[in-house]
């Protein structure tokens, strides 16, 4: 039985309707749990990596975990969360961390965090396998409203090319790791196929909508300032970092993909056919700053 941290967010639904479709028994974790959009059948508890108390029953007969690490987890938990991990008999696990993990090490709100909790897992005495995600093509979903409401994007850096994942990609990787014990101490940085700008995202994006979408750059302060809004402030400025002055690490087109998996990871323009519902368009406003 494979259990599965996070799993109403956009990495941890995909991972267990990966795992249900390939016939494994699977629990479906989160803090407030919904079963809706996971599949028939799945087992969901409630349980809170930030109170590592709760976690005893979830995972109690599981061969491995996915760990999704909340923002809200402190540092000083995460030996706690881990024991435990091990307290419950689980053999493995595999963690979703961060590429700043490798390319920020010392950032307050990114990579630091995440090295911290990557050393946690790597000395518990259990198998593991650390996920380093690159950005995520659904961080896009931020621009839904202004894209219903607006057929428009309001962005910062709009020329500075990244190698965005989709989410279903990082699942999917995520269930290899936990079905097969080969990819035991490995560390995998997952980017999707290409460079692509914001500028392009939002072109892409409108291609699937079937409109055109306005695009406008904004400045790095009226970016931090709408991102404040829903993270702290470490975490956007590490953010804003990534996105403005990337490094040659952070454009790198990483390989992992395809090695786990036997294929090219999936594009943008495939993220964006694949959930442009959620961008579904109403009453139209002249583009105007957020």
């Amino acid at each position: 039985m494979y259990v599965v941290t996070g799993a109403t967010g956009n990495v941890g639904r995909a991972l267990v309707h990966s795992l249900h479709a390939a016939g494994e028994p699977v629990t479906a974790v989160a803090r407030r749990i919904d079963a809706a959009g996971l599949p028939e059948g799945v087992r969901t508890t409630a349980a809170d990596l930030t109170d590592p108390a709760t976690l005893g029953p979830a995972l109690r007969g599981a061969e491995a975990v996915f760990l999704m690490v909340p923002p809200t987890l402190a540092p000083e938990a995460d030996a706690a969360v881990m024991a435990a991990v091990k307290e419950a008999g689980v053999g493995r696990v595999v963690v979703l961390s961060s590429q700043s993990a490798a390319t920020r090490p010392d950032s307050a709100g990114h990579g630091l965090r995440m090295r911290h909790f990557e050393d946690e897992a790597k000395a518990a005495g259990l198998g593991w396998t650390v996920i380093r995600p690159g950005g995520f093509a659904s961080n896009a979903y931020a621009w839904a409203e202004s894209v219903r409401t607006r057929r428009a994007v309001f962005a910062p850096f709009a020329d500075v090319p990244l190698p965005v994942i989709h989410p279903d990609d990082i699942a999917e990787v995520g269930a290899a790791a936990l079905r097969e014990p080969a990819h035991d101490g490995r560390t995998y940085v997952l980017t999707g196929p290409e460079l692509i700008t914001v500028r392009r995202m939002a072109a892409e994006l409108g291609q699937a909508l079937g409109e055109e979408i306005a695009f406008t750059e904004l400045t790095r302060a009226e970016a931090k300032a709408g991102m404040l809004a829903f993270m702290p402030e470490a975490v956007a400025e590490g953010t804003l970092n990534i996105l403005g002055t990337p490094t040659a690490e952070e454009q790198r087109i990483s390989p992992d993909v395809r090695r786990v998996l036997g294929r090219e990871p999936r594009s943008f323009a495939a993220w964006a056919g694949q959930n442009a519902a959620a961008f579904g368009l109403s009453a139209v406003r002249s583009p105007a700053a957020p």
